[in-house]
């Protein structure tokens, strides 16, 4: 195998992800191989590990896979120096608009634990362990 490369059971691993999910995110078109090995071996770099930590952190927020896709794109187009100015901007707002769903998200998700917390306190008290 070429130096530098991982094959999809490394990238599973270091994502934390099963293979049956790097392939599914392959075939949502969220994640490409860098290349193929002789053998026909889907090869990735530390780049495609990072863009799976990136759907990983996406994923218990219910982003849809088209969202992932936007941000994904938004990202490589910031992060590709050919990228237009025109398109750079407005990739920083797509990434701002996603910053911003991302924080009523988590404030969502801390009001259900909240409740979660006192549903959890109620019980305990109603059972004599509170």
């Amino acid at each position: 195998m070429p130096e530098g490369f991982l094959q999809i059971g490394e990238v599973a691993e270091r994502a934390e992800l099963s293979l049956r999910t790097v392939r599914y995110y392959e075939e949502q078109g969220l994640l490409t191989p860098a290349r193929r090995s002789d053998g026909g071996f889907r090869l990735y770099t530390d780049e495609q590990v990072q863009r799976l930590l990136v759907i990983k952190q996406m994923k218990p927020l219910d982003f849809s896979v088209e969202q992932m896709r936007e941000l994904l794109t938004a990202r490589d187009a910031l992060a590709d120096p050919a990228t237009p100015a025109a398109a750079r901007s407005e990739a920083r707002a797509t990434i701002a608009a996603f910053a911003a769903d991302v924080a009523t998200r988590v404030t969502k998700l801390r009001t259900r634990l909240a409740n979660a917390e006192s549903f959890a306190a109620t019980l305990r008290a109603e059972s004599g362990e509170g």
